[in-house]
């Protein structure tokens, strides 16, 4: 089966059966192997689970009207001159965002990328050019370097020796702030209260603005960035409460704060907002088709009289820290930010997503809570931290070679690099040639582990004690190469060993693992792997006890 994806439009060109030229799913991608590929650093942990993502990275030497084909297919086709080769380009998009646990295990499947994308001429060996980029990060250099193995990083666009102009980016004097900051801390008042009156507040303020600026009859109102507010919240726990106050409280209230007056005001600030929409999450709770429909309708003018048929305007939009890349909507300018996100990274990203367009400068309203040591030091310098919040980005954290990362990624790093560089250990029975194998395997591991341990930026001072990690290395490949010919030999009634469960034969001893298995085996412990590189944590077992 085919996954073809067309025009609807009958006039356009992509709409007969060819269809677009795009491949989607996994299947048709290991087998047409497409020139472009985008994707994530979780597929990363597919390498030795899956024997056809290796063909993503050079290996196939067969062809037919259908694709390509490496080992793990058996079928008869035309044979290639030379194997396809491997990616010579690989562009990592928010570079910042590798670090921690996900950066520390993906430091470690990039060992096995990288030896798999190395081309080998009589001229020497030439690795893939890798470009990265990201305005949020700090000393990007150890980072590169402990993610790629690249002691030189060279900085686009580079400095000049004037700040303001590169010859490549230039500073424009322009007196339009892209967005506006607002601290709020009140001292005495439940948090919960302040948050319900400032978004009452703000979206009073707005439909007014909206009103006053002509409604619906005109169409480019100024006050349309700011009907739809984005509630930024740092944790699930506080949008729990948040989204409670927004149903419950604030459009209550709303609907007759029109009537409020100060002493002597003929008018009031706000005005009364009568229909409202079911409040939008963009959370890693919310399936994906649901946060691309979220999207779809925060790009969608306000209307405040909508015909009948048509879906109601988005009022409010609450969302965690998955909105700080991506969310590239460019009529948001209204956003509350409560309490102090962990990092500054992580509030710059946040925060630069509303305001994009300059003609639609974004106000940001940031409250925080004076009963929090952090909160209250980010908003007695409130002023200060936001005309230079790019000094206070923090150092990435990656740290592949660590004993803890070691013990929880090598297994799977080791088992996909060993399963793609020897052509014969790609199918699924390619597990059981391990004993045979060995010697040329070893030679490859010890060379491609060992040598990004050497250019990794907290390689420790001593000679002693960086000989110590290089023999840690050495020595837990050594100890996995030998538990996997042990697991090979003590199979049960002669099953093959495959590498996962549920590849090739039905019948089989698998070598790999899932984190959560329940393993007696001392040796079979060793490769549980992760199918995904944000499987970091450590696993909680629940046991059920009946009544």
């Amino acid at each position: 089966l085919k996954l073809e994806i067309t025009c609807t439009n009958l006039d356009c060109d992509f709409s007969d059966e060819s269809g677009l030229p795009i491949v989607a799913v996994d299947d048709s991608i290991f087998r047409r192997l497409p020139a472009f590929l985008i994707a994530t650093v979780d597929k990363f942990a597919s390498l030795p689970w899956t024997g056809e993502s290796g063909l993503l990275l050079g290996g196939a030497d067969r062809y037919d009207t259908d694709g390509f084909y490496g080992p793990t297919d058996t079928r008869v086709c035309k044979r290639l001159p030379t194997p396809l080769v491997s990616p010579d380009l690989i562009i990592q998009d928010e570079l910042h965002l590798i670090s921690g646990p996900l950066g520390t295990m993906a430091g470690l499947y990039e060992v096995a990328i990288e030896e798999l994308c190395v081309r080998n001429s009589a001229s020497g060996s030439v690795r893939p050019k890798i470009v990265a980029s990201t305005a949020t990060i700090r000393r990007a250099q150890d980072q590169v370097q402990a993610l790629f193995g690249r002691s030189q990083t060279q900085v686009f666009p580079p400095p000049g020796p004037n700040r303001r102009d590169s010859y490549f980016a230039r500073t424009v004097e322009d007196p339009k702030q892209a967005r506006l900051y607002l601290g709020i801390s009140v001292q005495g008042r439940n948090t919960k209260v302040v948050i319900r009156r400032i978004w009452v507040a703000l979206m009073g303020a707005a439909i007014k603005a909206y009103v006053d600026a002509g409604d619906d009859a005109r169409a480019d109102n100024p006050a349309d960035p700011y009907m739809s507010v984005i509630g930024y919240f740092s944790s699930l726990r506080e949008l729990g409460g948040g989204r409670r106050i927004l149903e419950e409280e604030v459009q209550s209230v709303l609907r007759t704060i029109g009537a409020r007056k100060r002493h002597g005001e003929p008018r009031g600030l706000f005005r009364d907002r009568l229909r409202f929409s079911e409040v939008l999450e963009l959370t890693s709770r919310v399936p994906t088709h649901r946060v691309a429909e979220a999207r779809r309708r925060l790009d969608q003018p306000f209307r405040r009289k909508s015909k009948k048929g048509q879906e109601w305007p988005v009022d409010v939009a609450i969302a965690t820290n998955m909105i700080s890349v991506g969310l590239d909507i460019q009529r948001l300018g209204l956003m509350t930010v409560f309490s102090q996100p962990k990092t500054a990274a992580e509030y710059i990203q946040a925060t630069s997503r509303v305001g994009r367009d300059t003609s639609k400068p974004g106000l940001v309203v940031t409250v925080l809570n004076m009963y929090r040591p952090r909160d209250r030091s980010h908003y007695e310098r409130f002023r200060h931290f936001h005309e230079s919040f790019y000094r206070a980005v923090e150092v990435a954290s990656v740290t592949p070679f660590s004993a803890r990362a070691l013990d929880r990624g090598l297994a799977g790093a080791l088992v996909g690099l060993t399963r793609h560089s020897v052509p014969s250990m790609t199918p699924p029975r390619g597990a059981a040639r391990i004993k045979d194998e060995r010697p040329g395997i070893e030679k490859i591991l010890q060379s491609a582990f060992t040598a990004r341990a050497r250019e990794q930026p907290d390689v420790p001072d001593g000679q002693e004690e960086f000989n110590e990690r290089l023999s840690s290395v050495r020595s837990r490949i050594e100890e996995l190469l030998d538990a996997w010919i042990e697991v090979e030999a003590g199979t049960e009634g002669g099953k093959p060993l495959l590498y996962q469960r549920y590849e090739g034969p039905r019948k089989g001893e698998p070598l790999l693992r899932d984190l959560l298995d329940e393993i007696n085996d001392m040796q079979r412990r060793k490769f549980r792997a992760g199918r995904s590189l944000r499987d970091v944590e450590t696993e909680v077992r629940l046991k059920l006890i009946g009544e």
